[in-house]
């Protein structure tokens, strides 16, 4: 097991926790954590879009001039893909950008992204977070204490009603459940807050948990 120092909100060192040495001595495999970034962001991705062909242009039902003795050329409609104003040929359509890959690339995949962020000083680990009032002046205090003043995930065993009051109006801050905890939004943050309690969730999430069951 790996010792982790672990702080409170005001920086100071209150205790230390253990930490699985799975996460920590896996590699940093760049390539497997792009591949599962790239496969979350082709998941999100809404696919919504579409263009008209030209059944679904309006107008352009008649055929607009007889098919010989004029000196143009044929046309059956004014709304054809070659007209102005026409339909799009094999124009994009919706569809559904996801896929899945094997659960045990993901989790190695998330093993080697907090490894990464802890091999560059990024990784943080609490041992409470609280703010009395729910305010956001009282969460961009907690922040200052880490300098932590770009882009922070906060990863929390539970949500607290006031902690995301006071952190929702901070834009480079987010909370997250550590039930979400994904590759993307580690390597997507500049600085990584662990709540204490939720670390054995973590390891659950990376695998370790089952590994050394």
């Amino acid at each position: 097991m790996a010792k982790i120092d672990v702080f409170d909100v005001k920086n100071s060192i209150v205790g230390s926790v253990d930490l699985h040495d799975a996460i920590l001595d896996y590699p940093v495999n760049t390539v497997l954590i792009h591949e599962v970034v790239k496969m979350q962001l082709a998941c999100r991705r809404a696919g919504t879009h579409a263009t008209k062909t030209k059944g679904l242009v309006s107008g352009g039902g008649r055929k607009p001039w007889k098919q010989k003795g004029t000196g143009r050329a044929r046309a059956g409609s004014s709304r054809s893909p070659l007209w102005r104003g026409g339909g799009t040929i094999f124009g994009p359509q919706p569809r559904d950008y996801s896929y899945s890959m094997p659960k045990k690339k993901v989790k190695n995949a998330l093993r080697s992204a907090i490894h990464a962020k802890y091999d560059a000083g990024a990784v943080v680990v609490l041992d409470s977070l609280f703010v009395e009032n729910g305010k956001t002046k009282e969460a961009v205090e907690i922040l200052k204490a880490f300098n932590a003043d770009r882009r922070v995930l906060i990863v929390v065993d539970v949500i607290d009603e006031k902690v995301a009051r006071a952190f929702s109006n901070i834009p480079y801050a987010d909370i997250l459940h550590v039930n979400g905890l994904n590759v993307y939004d580690i390597m997507n943050s500049y600085k990584i807050i662990f709540l204490k309690n939720s670390l054995p969730m973590v390891e659950k999430a990376t695998g370790v948990a089952v590994e050394g069951a």
